[in-house]
Order: C-alpha cells, then sequence, then structure tokens
C-alpha cells in the first residue's frame, strides 16, 4: 500500500465509521512530514490534568499563582528566551487585575519569525450553566485554557529537541476570560497588540482554543479567512494532507469574538483555531463540565501535529 493509498484508507475509516486513532493515523502518515519529532499527545493530555488540579486560574488566586510558576519553570530549560511581561487592568466591576503574560522563544534572533499563541487563565463564573446556583462558580478550564496551554508546553519541547527552522514564539496570554462582558476580555491580547505588536512583529500568528475536545471539529473561523486566507489555507491544507481532513473542513463556522480580533487589529495576519461546538449544543462551555474527562488525548496530538508540521515546514 502506497502511502498516500494509506492516507487515503485513514481519510475514509473517519468518514465512513467515525473512528478516531490519531496516534494510529501520525505513524502512518510520517512519511508525509517535514523531518522532526512527534507530539506527545499522552504528555499534552497530563499537562491539561496538571493544570485543572491548580484549581481556578483567575486574577488572584493561589491556582493562578501556582500555575504561573509552574509555566515559567517548565520553559525555563525548553525555550532560549523566557520572560514575563505584568500589567494591571482596571475592570468594570471595579477590581483591579494583576495579569501577566509569558513569553517564551526559539530558534534565530533575526529573519522572520511566527508566533503561536492562547490564554492560559479561567473563566470565573460558569455562566453557562443550566443551574442558576452554579454560575457563581468559576469553571475548570480543561478545554476553555489549558487545552491550548498543554499544546504550546508540548511544542515547547519539541522546539528545544529540534530547533524550528525560524523563529518561533509562544505567547501565554492572561486575561482573555475574565468578563463578564466581552469589554473586560481578551486583555493579555490588547495588551500585546498595544504594547510589543509592532516590536519586530511576526509574519503570521496561530491562536489556539478549546483544542482539547473529545468529539473536534475545527472548522474555518470568518474573521480569520478575511484577514488572513493564505494562513487558514496552509493549515487547513497541512491538516488534510496529514490525514485530518475530516476533523479540518474547509466549512465556515460562526464569528468568534477572540484573542485573534487584537492581534488582527494591530496588522498581524492572525487565525484562530477553535472548536466552539463542545459538547452537545455547547453543553461544556463556561460550565462546570469543562473538565479532562470531556477532553481528549488524541485531540491534542493532532492539533499539536498540524501546528508542528505548519511551523517545521516554514521558512
Amino acid at each position: 500500500m502506497t502511502r498516500l493509498t494509506r492516507l487515503f484508507a485513514l481519510t475514509a475509516c473517519v468518514l465512513a465509521a467515525g473512528c478516531f486513532d490519531t496516534q494510529q493515523t501520525i505513524q502512518e502518515v510520517a512519511g508525509l512530514r517535514a523531518d522532526r519529532p512527534t507530539f506527545d499527545g499522552a504528555a499534552a493530555f497530563s499537562l491539561v490534568e496538571t493544570q485543572v488540579a491548580f484549581g481556578p486560574r483567575i486574577p488572584g488566586s493561589q491556582g493562578r499563582a501556582d500555575q504561573l510558576a509552574w509555566m515559567i519553570e517548565l520553559l525555563g530549560p525548553l525555550a532560549d528566551t523566557v520572560f514575563t511581561d505584568d500589567f494591571t487592568y482596571t475592570a468594570g466591576d471595579g477590581n483591579e487585575l494583576a495579569l501577566t503574560n509569558v513569553h517564551a522563544r526559539f530558534g534565530p534572533v533575526s529573519g522572520p519569525r511566527v508566533l503561536l499563541l492562547t490564554h492560559w487563565d479561567t473563566r470565573p463564573w460558569a455562566d453557562q450553566s443550566p443551574n442558576e446556583e452554579d454560575r457563581v462558580q468559576p469553571v475548570p478550564g480543561a478545554n476553555d485554557g489549558a487545552s491550548g496551554t498543554a499544546i504550546l508546553l508540548g511544542l515547547a519541547s519539541m522546539f528545544h529537541e529540534q530547533a524550528p527552522p525560524l523563529g518561533v514564539e509562544l505567547l501565554f496570554v492572561d486575561g482573555e476570560d475574565y468578563g463578564p462582558g466581552t469589554e473586560d476580555m481578551f486583555l493579555g491580547a490588547k495588551h500585546f497588540a498595544e504594547t510589543r505588536a509592532g516590536d519586530d512583529p511576526p509574519i503570521f500568528a496561530i491562536l489556539l482554543d478549546m483544542v482539547g475536545d473529545a468529539q473536534p471539529r475545527f472548522p474555518t473561523e470568518p474573521y480569520s479567512v478575511e484577514a488572513a486566507s493564505q494562513v487558514v489555507q496552509r493549515v487547513w491544507g497541512i491538516a488534510r494532507q496529514l490525514g485530518y481532513g475530516a476533523f479540518f473542513p474547509m466549512d465556515m463556522g460562526p464569528r468568534i469574538q477572540d484573542d485573534h480580533l487584537a492581534l488582527i487589529g494591530a496588522g498581524i495576519p492572525t487565525i484562530d483555531i477553535i472548536d466552539f461546538d463542545y459538547g452537545p449544543s455547547h453543553g461544556y462551555w463556561h460550565t462546570l463540565e469543562d473538565t479532562p474527562d470531556k477532553t481528549s488525548s488524541r485531540t491534542l496530538a493532532m492539533v499539536g501535529e498540524v501546528v508542528a508540521e505548519v511551523v517545521y515546514r516554514s521558512r
């Protein structure tokens, strides 16, 4: 069986039977990839569990402090440069928030670079919970927060093992999910766009948000298509080449208010990889049900492989 035939067979299996054996797929299509390490989905899932175990990662919480120290400790030996960017924000409820973006840089210090970002904070209120009494509780944030962070940390290990062919910056933004309204959300991305986006701007950026769903589907996002159509075509094309086309359809999904809009506004072509259909009728999003058992190491591996392939093919 040729490599191309194996790829078609795996895709047909997904379409016909709904099977989802990402680890097998990664092994089967290894010959179609760039020469690089393999993304470790099991390790990424463990990182999701660790983050949720910290508790809520909201401004002023012990869980947030613990995760911040943990991320810096993990990234320190891996990245060429790690630094934090502390800032404050006065929210509409009058609270002054102490926030921190975390940056990790890899590869050449000059020349083109790409930016990969995610948010590491969690929502203070489970405002989408069907039970009114639960709506004042903070969400666990397994998918909405921990999944993207886990993938970027997994990519950091890969970039340490084998340097990327161009500069890569990982950006973990804080204050994405504070709210309750959008005027008090996406705070870390807005801060980056206002203070650092003009300093050696990346050639493009990829945002990961809600990328661990056990039943994944990543349609294209309209703002991303309008602002960075070539990047969308590249990412979704690579996903298709790796055998994940059934999970990365070229269908247009809903418009998403997310961190990528601040970067687009600053002139950086940025796309959002997001699975907003999380649980029955979005049933786990911003609820107490956003727990690790709703996520999957296979999905994390798939998304990690796609993003890694994009980076290692870039020049």
